[in-house]
């Protein structure tokens, strides 16, 4: 056989499987650049609605009155944030109907509040006709709560701050740990309960059951949400993806919200991501300027007591020395 033939016979048998190999590159470069677009989404519209979550009208429900970490969570506002966002990253902000085909995606939504924990996502209730409507919602709130083998209860936070039952003595106690656990050393309180008497034990138990309880729950709704997926012709099996325990132990440090979007279909993949976005909002330290005793003009913390009449107010140190003050530290080491 001529050479020419040869390679006739080469360029057709094997000519199909370079366009199929050319095709897949193509397809996985496609798949690799959506998933990164929908990752930066996905994340970039947690952040927001993070944010949002501390915002109150009020001060009374600002942080710092029993717990540094305590807020009154505004689920409403940062739940519109995140789709908000979420629709303006993929494009979709002026189109109701793709926006309607994305929350199809997004199985649930949850909010890590002080005391307890909310999840949004689709339930099923019936109307005044009887008919059964599937429709996103806020489930009630739920504590993060323990119970052990005497028949105690506790409900934690997301710091040591503790309502707690004593079946025993069949009395409420609430507190933080640490004052709980005095008061009992002092034999100012009766609470009997074994937990509360061990710092490292109660802070393991509190972290393992807050993560635990927003598993479980977490898991039923994205698995219930298979149920409304089949009837809009989705067919992908939601679930709850394996999270690394660090991530879940960071989630909890203050309050947050985390989202989950599984089963859009990226080239022959399906895209599967959550994100976590943190709500923690961090106080800001004002530095106060001030001329002693001795009429010299010096600055310290706003959290430091001095009794000199007060002549300005700075952002920082930085500005409170470029104005003429001289640094005093303070005197309870604050």
């Amino acid at each position: 056989m001529k050479i020419t033939n040869l390679a006739i016979l080469f360029v057709c048998i094997f000519f199909p499987f370079f366009i199929i190999m050319d095709f897949h590159v193509r397809d996985q470069k496609t798949v690799l650049t959506l998933n990164d677009q929908y990752t930066v989404a996905l994340r970039t519209a947690l952040q927001d609605a993070g944010h949002m979550l501390n915002t109150n009208e009020l001060q009374e429900l600002e942080a710092g009155y029993e717990s540094s970490k305590y807020f009154k969570a505004d689920k409403e506002l940062a739940l519109d944030t995140f789709y908000r966002t979420l629709y303006l990253n993929f494009g979709m902000e002026s189109d109701p109907i793709a926006q309607g085909n994305l929350t199809g995606y997004i199985p649930a939504v949850a909010v890590i509040d002080y005391d307890g924990y909310y999840i949004y996502a689709m339930t099923e209730y019936r109307d005044m006709n009887g008919q059964l409507i599937f429709k996103p919602m806020w489930n009630p709130k739920k504590p993060y709560s323990y119970s052990d083998s005497y028949g105690n209860s506790i409900n934690f936070t997301l710091d040591n701050y503790v309502h707690a039952y004593d079946s025993g003595t069949r009395t409420w106690s609430e507190g933080f740990q640490e004052d709980i656990q005095q008061d009992v050393q002092n034999h100012i309180s009766q609470i009997r309960i074994p937990l509360m008497m061990d710092s490292v034990s109660f802070d393991q138990v509190r972290r393992s059951t807050i993560v635990k309880r927003i598993q479980e729950d977490l898991a039923y709704f994205i698995n219930k949400h298979n149920e409304y997926a089949t009837r809009y012709g989705i067919n992908y099996t939601f679930k709850l993806p394996q999270i690394p325990q660090e991530e879940w132990t960071n989630s909890i440090d203050d309050i947050g919200m985390m989202a989950f979007i599984q089963g859009i279909p990226v080239g022959d993949q399906f895209y599967n991501n959550y994100a976590f976005g943190g709500g923690r909002l961090v106080k800001k330290t004002f530095i106060k300027g001030a001329v002693n005793e001795k009429g010299i003009k010096v600055y310290y913390k706003d959290t430091c007591s001095y009794p000199y009449p007060l002549e300005e107010t700075f952002g920082s140190e930085k500005d409170a020395a470029r104005a003429g003050y001289f640094p005093k530290e303070c005197v309870n080491g604050q």
